[in-house]
């Protein structure tokens, strides 16, 4: 048989991806056996940790799914039973609660890849919410039904809070069992040293995900066992006979060791197995809504969202003045005692005042409640030649210059409440990357400008990762994390950790 030039290409470009040495004879990704069913202790255990993956899967979506149920079905008969009757509520709030769900599962709500992910389940909660109130209004107003208002206004907001609570508390199980290393997935990753080695570092961060690194496969066996911890189980071509022997679920490949025609025959091989194939872009700390794949003459083109949409902007414009003006007429009692409690423990004046960089690098005054001595940016100087900061930052956690009303206020962040007003005026945004100083702006590398592209924020992810715990590379990670992925409903669920994170004053000095 006589080959073409794209087949002798493609058959070469094969070769070269799998051309390192193996543990394993070499068989071929797109035959009828591209690897040998064979007993070992991982895969011929009944209780294997790819079973129990599944029962805890299959039981967090049904407890997720029978929650979902309850709480609105309750809160409709509730709301509906004084108007329509106990029997007739009956019926409607059945029909309202299957509703509900219907729409959580057709946003995702339910699936098991979401299962654990804070983000993605509360958005389809609030995508669910958003449309059951729709169509509630529709059938209404459109098709005359006598809905009641406070289905639309109480019921669907009440709802929508139940369910999130119920889902946060299930989440947090469902973290503490994965931590412990139930219901998790084997996982095994093939690449070159240095792209596994960041891959197999940040699944081990965050175990809460799902993932649990049994080993590495790199281009060629040598004289490495290990890449950042994890063992090296084979060369690139063992990769379908090592998921089988080690009853993986999930294979993910990162680097350039296998390109498109590789992954795909992988693809065919791990098939036959019964495993995912999870590819890795080269493109780091972009989050799924800003991905999407194009179908294009054969290829699968990844385009990726590089502005935010204007509705979204101005969703957050709104969100940031309404919640600023709200907190700052319930906390103005508060704001107002603790600045009393400033001006009479220590001399000068309750409110500081200090320039920050805002958006695109302009500048504004920021607005803080004084908790240190009138002397501190004076004695600043000689505390930052005693070498007391990180990387840009200053920071120490016994701050002599703090007064001890001002330790108080800083525990329980109280003290940044008059940074309500810069909200208000436009300068910053409930949540956004840290005000930075001027003197940091200029010390800032190339990268770490990104910071400046959206509004500083009262609160942000650094806020909600350990405060001041943070060191300095940590603290600009998730800072541009932010900026790069941000949304209301990320927002959203920013302000609710911020609170938790407020009232247990961990990491604040």
């Amino acid at each position: 048989m006589t080959l073409t030039t794209d087949q002798v290409v493609r058959q070469a470009d094969g070769i070269a991806e799998r051309r390192g040495r193996t543990r394993e004879p070499r068989r071929s990704w797109a035959s009828s056996e591209p690897f040998v069913r064979r007993a070992t202790p991982e895969n011929s255990d009944p209780s294997a940790l790819s079973a129990a993956w599944a029962t805890v899967g299959r039981r967090y979506g049904l407890v997720a799914v029978m929650g979902d149920l309850v709480v609105s079905f309750v809160v409709s008969a509730t709301l509906l039973a004084p108007v329509h009757g106990l029997l007739a509520a009956g019926w409607l709030s059945w029909a309202a609660s299957v509703l509900f769900v219907v729409l959580v599962t057709a946003s995702g709500g339910y699936r098991r890849s979401a299962a654990g992910d804070g983000p993605a389940e509360f958005q389809a909660l609030l995508r669910a919410a958003v449309a059951m109130a729709v169509t509630l209004m529709a059938l209404g107003y459109v098709a005359r039904v006598p809905v009641p208002r406070s289905a639309v206004l109480v019921g669907v907001p009440l709802t929508l809070v139940i369910c999130g609570v119920a889902r946060y508390v299930q989440r947090r199980r469902l973290h503490q069992l994965r931590a412990q290393g139930q219901g998790t997935m084997r996982t095994v990753v093939v690449g070159d040293e240095v792209s596994a080695a960041r891959v197999v570092r940040s699944i081990a961060s965050a175990p809460h995900h799902g993932y649990r690194i049994d080993g590495v496969c790199v281009p060629s066996l040598g004289t490495t066992t290990a890449v950042a911890g994890a063992p090296v189980l084979g060369g690139v071509a063992d990769v379908v006979q090592v998921a089988v022997d080690r009853d993986a679920a999930v294979v993910l490949v990162t680097g350039s060791c296998l390109g498109g025609d590789a992954l795909r025959r992988l693809s065919w091989a791990l098939s036959r197995a019964g495993k995912q194939l999870v590819v890795v872009p080269d493109i780091i700390e972009v989050g799924a809504p800003r991905l999407t794949v194009r179908p294009t003459a054969g290829l699968s083109l990844l385009e990726v969202q590089v502005a935010s949409p204007r509705p979204r902007l101005v969703m957050k414009q709104v969100l940031d003045v309404t919640v600023a003006g709200l907190a700052l007429v319930a906390l103005a009692p508060v704001l107002g005692l603790a600045a009393l409690m400033v001006a009479a423990t220590s001399p000068g004046g309750a409110i500081y005042r200090q320039v920050r960089v805002g958006q695109d690098g302009s500048q504004f005054v920021m607005y803080k409640l004084r908790t240190m001595y009138r002397d501190a940016d004076e004695r600043r100087a000689a505390l930052l030649a005693s070498g007391m900061h990180d990387g840009v930052l200053f920071k120490m956690a016994d701050d002599p210059r703090v007064t001890p009303v001002g330790r108080v206020l800083r525990r329980f962040s109280i003290d940044e409440l008059p940074q309500l007003v810069n909200i208000i005026k436009g300068d910053m945004a409930l949540v956004g990357p840290r005000p930075p100083l001027l003197e940091e702006v200029e010390a800032y590398d190339d990268p770490v400008q990104r910071r400046l592209y959206v509004k500083p924020g009262l609160t942000g992810l650094w806020q909600v990762s350990g405060r001041s715990d943070l060191d300095w590379e940590e603290s600009v990670r998730l800072d541009l994390r932010y900026v790069d992925n941000w949304s209301v409903s990320m927002d959203l669920l920013i302000l609710w950790k911020t609170a938790r994170a407020v009232l247990g004053g961990s990491g604040a000095y």
